[in-house]
């Protein structure tokens, strides 16, 4: 396909600006596939100004690199310090993991490759010069490339296209280099007397005579070193009071042993808290962002200059594929934003790890090891077990795992009640009961199903307390003789044909949320016809203009609701359930005396949190009273709102502390659906950190949810110490049998997973086919 052409079919004429590693390689890139192009890039600093020491990069890049530029890639291999192992030093303990594979250079070093590579095909390089704006070399540039940094004026110029969200975090940390190679990435925590600090160092140059000299490369190699903590900490250690040299110093003798008592270099290393940079669109005409000045992700993941590097071959192969410039733009954007998007949501993940650090400090050695290297879930429980065998099982045997058993096939005990594995089938609303409320023949399968499946805890749905509690006509109901009958039913099945599986009810009343359709005739939308009036903390709808508005319970009204909760429970333990949970959570009625979005009251039971805490421990507390004692009983919380003023995750942790005050056995830790404007920043296992802040603030067992799809994230948040029980809704609809499948498929045969006698005969995984390896993205001849 004919690549996309200048004015009147000319070649290109592109202007970068910003050489960095990503403008650089685009520029290379751009000019190899037609030397006839005219590409300037513009740096306003000098060749060899840079900020940081050293740069890592994946063998993944590194493929991608030799595929579109063999050159480049000899030159870079030739510079590589690579190491395999991961030392984690925490309260004077080291532990070592092995088999990464990791590979650094100096980020001079890469730049100077990459200048002399575009020198070689001819690409203009402008040095200690103001780029003229964006706009301005659009007007007789076809391509401008926006390499310009986190900092972009660029974007900050153009913001009302881009609409950029830049989010700066919780600490501070700054770059250093240490005149030596270590062995190995090294992290390292240490108590500052005000609080932690941690340390993130890695060898970015070997010794001599290995390779040759330069400022990179003292006579013992080179390290780059990352100091990193909470702003507060930083400021209680009067951090932010010393110059370069001074903090430079203090770092240098805080990690004395780390660096065998040597100095830390600096190089304009000054204290910056990191900032995420998203925006809403990468182009605009001719001007397209790339790297730091489209998208951010934390050091911690060490992604910057490769994310940069793989946008700029992203680019490149857009170019020459389509046949018009707008089409390779919108194909460039189209191909790297899921993986841009994916790379920051374990960025966050990673950087949210260390913020919360403090909460993790007390953990055993081996698990405290463990969390770090699964923070940001790219690196699992299956994958760390391939890589080195021998500390994932020194971690399982601290955590008291038998040989042989995945972690999430461990029992848990809750009250009177063992659970003979960690997997939950989280409650999913069926909508399947006839209109007066009642399950039936599709509860019957639906429940028994999944609990013939090997999951150690199946959930009801939400069980309504009274018919203007349920969402729509056809939500179950456990407020009639009728109701607890046929409950009876399930319960007795799932006692008979899949002993040591535990049923619970979740109890619930949907408040502002009710009287709508089911979910595939119109989610949240009322009924057409046949509406009943609802009843929430404050009268306040929940789709402003579509839904109806609620009338405010009062004071009386509340006992009332009160006494149904507490009549349902007594049903729900007369029917046989081995758990009950209350359901706080999703904007349903207790839920909104929770948030402070929708609780707007001015008595006793709104205002404070204290106060919206009081309805909801009323009635949790009534319950417990009512529920047998050997039984356990959990509340439903969503940890937040997702929307600006509503439930923060401070909140949540005094949330769940309030309920396991009042006796709560655990906390299922969910979020959002508690606003219709919510924005919930979705992903693989989103909502599990909230979980694990409670669980490692408080020491209270939590449940964690939200798009947990694989045993592998099961077995990793187990060991972790994130969560004690993992809910998976959709898996288990995708699969009844998921956790009989997933003791197949790891091989385990014991009695956290025993398959029931009728089905022993499918206990082994079928054989599966061969899948190859995608292509790579570019390569040139």
């Amino acid at each position: 396909m004919t690549a996309p052409a200048g004015t009147a079919g000319r070649p290109l004429k592109v202007a970068v600006l910003g050489g960095g590693p990503g403008g650089l390689y685009a520029a290379a890139l751009l000019k190899r596939l037609d030397p006839d192009r005219e590409i300037t890039v513009w740096e306003r600093n000098a060749p060899d100004d840079t900020f940081g020491f050293g740069v890592v990069l994946s063998d993944e890049t590194l493929g991608g690199i030799e595929h579109a530029d063999p050159v480049v890639y000899r030159a870079l291999q030739a510079e590589f310090v690579r190491w395999d192992d991961i030392d984690i030093v925490h309260r004077g303990r080291t532990l070592t993991s092995g088999g990464h594979g990791f590979a650094a250079l100096g980020r001079r070093r890469l730049l100077a490759v990459l200048h002399e590579r575009c020198r070689s095909l001819g690409v203009r390089l402008v040095f200690r010069t103001e780029a003229p704006p964006a706009a301005e070399l659009a007007r007789d540039h076809d391509l401008v490339i926006a390499a310009d940094g986190v900092h972009s004026t660029t974007r900050t110029a153009h913001d009302d296209v881009f609409r950029p969200r830049l989010t700066t975090h919780r600490c501070r940390y700054v770059w250093l280099s240490a005149d030596f190679a270590l062995d190995a990435f090294r992290f390292e925590t240490a108590d500052t007397g005000h609080g932690i600090a941690q340390l993130h160092a890695y060898p970015y140059a070997r010794p001599k005579p290995d390779r040759p000299g330069g400022p990179d490369a003292p006579d013992e190699g080179a390290s780059t070193v990352i100091v990193e903590m909470r702003e507060e900490v930083w400021r209680a250690n009067a951090l932010d009071a010393l110059d370069e040299r001074a903090s430079a110093a203090w770092c240098a003798e805080l990690f004395s042993g780390t660096l065998r008592g040597r100095p830390l270099r600096t190089n304009n290393s000054t204290w910056i808290a990191f900032r995420t940079v998203v925006n809403e669109r990468w182009s605009h005409g001719r001007i397209v962002l790339l790297g730091d000045a489209a998208h951010t992700a934390h050091f911690s993941i060490g992604s910057g200059t490769k994310l940069a590097v793989e946008d700029a071959l992203a680019l490149a192969a857009c170019l020459r594929e389509q046949p018009t410039l707008p089409e390779a733009l919108a194909a460039y954007e189209a191909e790297r934003r899921p993986v841009v998007a994916s790379t920051q949501r374990a960025a966050r993940a990673s950087l949210a790890w260390f913020e919360e650090l403090a909460t993790y400090a007390d953990q055993p050695p081996h698990q405290f090891a463990f969390n770090l290297l699964t923070r940001s879930r790219r690196v699992t429980h299956d994958n760390l077990r391939l890589r080195d065998a021998e500390f994932t099982e020194a971690v399982a045997a601290e955590a008291g795992v038998p040989d042989g058993t995945p972690p999430m096939f461990t029992p848990f005990r809750l009250r009177g009640l063992t659970l003979r594995n960690r997997v939950v089938v989280s409650p999913m609303d069926m909508y399947a009961a006839d209109g007066a409320g009642t399950p039936g023949d599709f509860h019957l399968v639906h429940l028994g199903a999944r609990a013939l499946g090997g999951a150690g805890l199946v959930m009801t749905e939400m069980v309504c307390v009274s018919p203007e509690g349920r969402i729509t006509p056809a939500c179950t109901g456990l407020y009639a003789p009728e109701h607890e009958r046929a409950w009876r039913r399930v319960t007795d099945f799932v006692h008979g044909q899949a002993p040591g599986t535990a049923l619970g009810v979740q109890l619930g009343h949907s408040g502002r949320k009710g009287s709508t359709r089911r979910m595939w005739e119109g989610i949240d939308q009322p009924l057409s016809e046949g509406n009943w009036p609802l009843v929430a903390a404050s009268p306040l709808p929940y789709r402003p203009g579509v839904s109806q508005i609620p009338h405010a319970l009062t004071a009386s009204e509340l006992g009332t609701v009160r006494d149904q909760f507490v009549d349902s429970a007594a049903r729900a333990a007369r029917a046989g359930f081995d758990l009950l949970e209350l359901h706080c959570a999703h904007g349903y009625l207790l839920s909104g005396f929770l948030s402070p979005l929708t609780n707007q009251r001015t008595d006793a039971y709104g205002g404070s949190l204290e106060g919206r805490l009081r309805f909801p421990l009323e009635v949790f507390d009534a319950v417990r009273e009512r529920w047998p004692d050997d039984r356990p009983m959990t509340v439903r919380i969503s940890a937040t709102d997702w929307a600006e003023g509503g439930t923060t995750p401070e909140d949540a942790v005094a949330v769940a502390a309030a309920f396991a005050e009042h006796g709560a056995d655990a906390v299922d830790v969910s979020t959002g659906q508690v606003v219709s404007h919510e924005r919930p920043d979705f992903g693989r296992s989103y909502q599990t950190p909230f979980a694990d802040r409670i669980r490692n603030t408080l020491g209270i067992p939590v449940i964690a949810v939200g798009a947990i799809s694989s045993w592998d994230d099961v077995n990793s948040l187990i060991l972790a110490g994130r969560t004690d029980l993992c809910a998976l809704a959709r898996p288990h609809l995708y699969d009844p049998h998921w956790t009989l499948h997933a003791a197949a498929e790891q091989g385990y045969a014991g009695p956290g997973a025993p398959w029931p006698p009728s089905y022993q005969a499918g206990s082994r995984t079928p054989p599966t086919g061969r899948t190859d390896a995608p292509k790579p993205r570019l390569t040139l001849h």
